[in-house]
């Protein structure tokens, strides 16, 4: 059938939208109608190319929810009319990595990037003219009508504004779980985020739930500063200088339990500074992501043994999709987790171009697209 998307032709490039033709299901597959999508900057990443993928054009988006229109037969309890979100990274529930409790490892993962089914290579949207499109993460949620695998997809309530639990579908749930999972926050805790987006408020969020007495935010944008008290932030500065200063006078000249980068662009001074800023047995946090071809961290190795601190990297929060969405949705509905507030402003797929303008303009918290 004939929908529209976003696509990227190639990189550094500009989203543009066409027309696109999505093929059926095939076994274990799903097709969704959009209802909306997040507009994260892991998307950005593969327009300006700091991330490379398989092959152009590109179908982005990875951040969203729908309603089922086409299922196959044994399609595992998911119905047409079904209300589902889009997980980011594909679970199988098999391999060594689902098997053992890490679903944000799971092997399918692998082929996210590379544009064709990580099944059996083929593809599920082309060009009017025939040429394959690939998929972001399998399901390209800048398509009006996509097809993906089941592997990708949890089924929720229908009580659950689609518009907004699109957002748990990457940017909560890795900012939640970057906090909750990855850093071992513990009650009484001093923490800093480093980086005020829809990825940062979670991760605040998170620490708050954690039990941190102190949650420092970090943005140079005033606007995001301001939000940031809304997550539940006690303090906003506009550097990571400022907040290691700020956290040592609340912990006797120490410094912070664990600082979680949520930047929009990692780069390896952030890391330095991130690890300057915990103190002994402190925990860093990298969720934020950079150019692909930056290797060399420069880090004082002295501090980092003989402090005993800890690097960690998070994918995905180190979440499992099927069970760490239905429990982030439960705590919207119990009032105990801010989605609403993310958004910042909805825009028509005509104009996700612009959403990205203001994404780099500092202006949204989290912008969506909204099909309808």
């Amino acid at each position: 059938m004939r929908t529209r998307g976003a696509v990227v032709r190639q990189a550094p490039g500009r989203l543009e939208v066409v027309d696109l033709e999505v093929g059926d299901p095939y076994e274990d597959e799903v097709q969704v109608e959009l209802v909306a999508s997040g507009l994260c900057h892991s998307d950005d990443h593969h327009v300006t190319g700091d991330i490379p993928v398989g092959g152009y054009p590109f179908a982005l988006g990875h951040e969203g929810a729908g309603v089922v229109t086409k299922v196959r037969p044994n399609s595992k309890g998911i119905e047409e009319g079904d209300h589902v979100i889009f997980s980011a990274i594909p679970s199988c529930g098999h391999c060594r990595w689902c098997a053992t409790g890490h679903a944000s490892l799971c092997d399918l993962a692998a082929g996210i990037l590379a544009g064709p089914r990580f099944t059996d290579g083929t593809y599920r949207l082309h060009t009017p003219d025939g040429t394959p499109v690939g998929q972001m993460c399998g399901i390209s949620t800048f398509v009006e009508t996509t097809t993906v695998s089941l592997a990708s997809v949890v089924k929720i309530g229908k009580d659950i504004p689609l518009d907004k639990a699109c957002l748990v579908g990457c940017g909560v749930s890795t900012g939640w779980g970057s906090a909750v999972h990855s850093a071992g926050i513990e009650p009484g805790d001093t923490v800093i985020v480093m980086g005020i987006g829809g990825i940062g408020v979670s991760a605040v969020q998170g620490a708050v739930h954690a039990g941190a007495s102190q949650v420092i935010a970090v943005d140079p944008v005033p606007f995001k500063r301001e939000q940031a008290a809304v997550f539940g932030a006690t303090h906003a500065v506009a550097s990571i200088e400022e907040a290691t200063e700020l956290a040592k006078q609340f912990t006797n000249g120490q410094g912070a339990a664990a600082t979680i980068v949520t930047v929009g662009v990692m780069r390896p001074e952030y890391l330095r500074q991130a690890l300057s800023s915990v103190r002994k047995a402190g925990t860093v946090v990298t969720t934020a992501v950079g150019k692909h071809e930056v290797s060399e961290v420069p880090l004082d190795l002295f501090e980092l043994t003989l402090s005993q601190k800890r690097v960690q990297g998070t994918c995905f929060g180190a979440t499992n999709g099927n069970w760490d969405v239905l429990n982030l949705l439960q705590l919207y509905r119990d009032g105990r987790l801010k989605l609403d507030e993310m958004v910042t402003r909805a825009y028509s797929l005509e104009d996700i171009a612009q959403g990205y303008d203001d994404l780099h303009e500092g202006k949204n918290i989290r912008g969506i697209v909204r099909y309808r």
